[in-house]
């Protein structure tokens, strides 16, 4: 008995489905037109044209109103949407058994409705279009949902663009300036679609402009400072740690932003409290014009922007405090100041490496020595720490002393070396040393793996004096008193004598001789005055390559008449 009534209910829901099947064909216009679908015929030769109810209904004619004409069909399609159409049938009547289309309709109360068409041709036996049999639709609900899709994907495009373009700018900022530098940069603010940024730091209980692009000189001169208890909505954004959204009209309520709202188009801005381990540490405005306000997706876009600044802008701060505070150190192993010497004009300059905030171990000394004689000293002590620093300290201080004591230029290289191994070190030092006559312009050169020094002429022309030299100052061969080849220079009336480190001369993707031509030609070109052409220098070097290492140089020249060689 279970397998009788386990084989009668397959018949039973046979019987169930051929009567839906018969209804559905009965009533399939109906069905047609309650999807917005209706079918039709149309023959060629006559140009009669029959459309059923469902496809009155979607061309919008009222019932008696269509009189079976392709011509007045035709009237119904927009007029630029006609000629293509009409091509796109006569092609397929050539040469295709179908088609399909996309067209444009206005509804006899004037709005437009996409429609489309798909065509089957039945051909006689000689090939000739007989009969055209079809079906035509609303298709407005399904591009209105293309669209909104296409919006979707634009939107979602644009936030990942705002995220990479964003991301890869900061990931190459080290400083404040640079962090700055990259949000103010045309590529982000294009991206995000500000017109204009602001971006403050939160120092001693207030808000201070660090950076503004797209507004004008006045707005950071008066809004330079905001105290965080100012009733400003960038004040109240960091006060509270929640970002506001200002539109115009809010804004032109506050009296100290209205001068700078009420004559421009900006019309909405993002202020965004930069918060990092839990403390605000500053703000980024941003500003838009033609736009009425900010969808939820953008402010959550914003949101996780201002996230991003905060880590990056907390990075930078530390970086430009630890930064300072090498800086510092590293200038207090220097000499405070340069000597007065007889006879000579000296210029010296000192610059931290930017790409790192470990200090180095460059440095530069002048000695006044017996005899009115002056010793110039630069060199480079290996590694970028604080170890590399306080090796530079004490060599510094040990090389001033042999000079001051008025050993010959070897000797004074010798007794370093040692001194240098003799401290337990692992660290090496290059150093070039050079012990000069103010008086009769002779120089006494001697280097310790260092580079030569450049000698700009009076004339304006540029020499590199070969320099005998030995090994770098703390290796074993150098440990007890081996001496270094001494290589004597003339100096002219008003030649200059260049000592420097190889930070001035190494560039990016050169060697060290292409280096050496371009500071020559930075030489040739510089200023006169002393002081000025030491500026020059690390300024130019600056600008070209970012400035990767540290810099020591030393420039000297002669004052006085020169006598004969005592």
């Amino acid at each position: 008995m279970a397998l009788g009534r386990f084989r009668r209910r397959p018949q039973r829901s046979a019987v169930r489905f051929d009567e839906m099947e018969a209804n559905l064909r009965a009533d399939l216009q109906g069905v047609l037109a309650l999807n917005g679908m209706g079918g039709f015929v149309w023959e060629p030769d006559t140009g009669a044209f029959f459309l059923d109810p469902g496809g009155l209904a979607v061309f919008d004619f009222a019932p008696g109103e269509f009189d079976g004409h392709v011509k007045t069909l035709g009237r119904r399609i927009v007029a630029e949407d006609r000629p293509l159409l009409r091509k796109l049938v006569h092609d397929a009547l050539e040469h295709r058994d179908s088609y399909g289309a996309y067209f444009r309709i206005r509804c006899s109360d004037g709005h437009i409705r996409w429609t489309h068409t798909q065509g089957h041709i039945q051909r006689d036996r000689t090939g000739r279009p007989r009969r055209v049999v079809g079906i035509v639709r609303d298709a407005g609900p399904e591009l209105e949902h293309l669209t909104q899709q296409a919006a979707l994907e634009a939107d979602r495009q644009r936030q990942t663009d705002v995220v990479q373009t964003t991301t890869s700018a900061l990931s190459q900022a080290l400083t404040v300036d640079d962090v700055a530098a990259a949000l103010t940069s045309e590529k982000v603010m294009h991206t995000i679609g500000a017109a204009s940024m602001v971006l403050s730091l939160v120092e001693k209980k207030r808000l201070r402009i660090v950076a503004t692009a797209g507004l004008p000189p006045e707005y950071a001169r008066d809004m330079q400072f905001v105290r965080l208890d100012d009733p400003l909505p960038i004040a109240e954004a960091v006060r509270t740690q929640i970002p506001r959204f200002v539109r115009r009209d809010e804004a032109m309520t506050y009296p100290r932003l209205r001068p700078h709202v009420v004559d421009t188009d900006l019309t909405v801005s993002a202020l965004l409290p930069l918060i990092a381990q839990a403390k605000p540490i500053g703000a980024l405005a941003i500003i838009c014009r033609n736009k009425h306000d900010f969808t939820p997706e953008e402010r959550n876009l914003l949101l996780a922007l201002g996230g991003t600044v905060a880590q990056s802008v907390q990075r930078a701060v530390l970086y430009d405090e630890e930064h300072a505070m090498a800086v510092g150190l590293q200038r207090a192993m220097l000499p405070a100041g340069i000597p007065d010497v007889a006879g000579a004009r000296i210029a010296a300059r000192y610059r931290p490496a930017r790409t790192g905030h470990q200090i180095g171990g460059d440095w530069y000394d002048v000695v006044p020595l017996p005899t009115g004689r002056v010793g110039l000293a630069v060199g480079d002590v290996q590694g970028h720490d604080i170890h590399a620093s306080a090796v530079m300290g004490g060599l510094r201080i040990a090389l001033r002393a042999y000079a001051a004591e008025g050993h010959p230029p070897a000797t004074v290289l010798a007794r370093a070396s040692t001194f240098l191994h003799d401290m337990d070190t692992e660290r090496f030092a290059t150093c070039i040393y050079a012990d000069l006559d103010p008086v009769t312009g002779l120089a006494q050169l001697v280097r310790a793996g260092h580079h030569g020094p450049i000698l700009k002429h009076a004339e304006g022309g540029c020499s590199r004096p070969y320099v005998h030299g030995g090994l770098p100052l703390g290796l074993p061969q150098h440990s007890h008193s081996a001496s270094y080849p001494t290589t004597l220079v003339q100096l002219g009336r008003d030649d200059t004598l260049l000592l420097c480190t190889d930070g001035l001369i190494e560039f990016r993707g050169m060697d060290i001789d292409e280096g050496m031509d371009q500071i020559e030609t930075v030489l040739r070109t510089g200023p006169s005055d002393m002081d000025e052409l030491a500026e020059h220098l690390v300024a130019t070097i600056e600008d070209r390559q970012g400035q990767e290492d540290d810099i020591a140089l030393l420039l000297v020249g002669l004052t006085g008449s020169l006598s004969v060689s005592r």
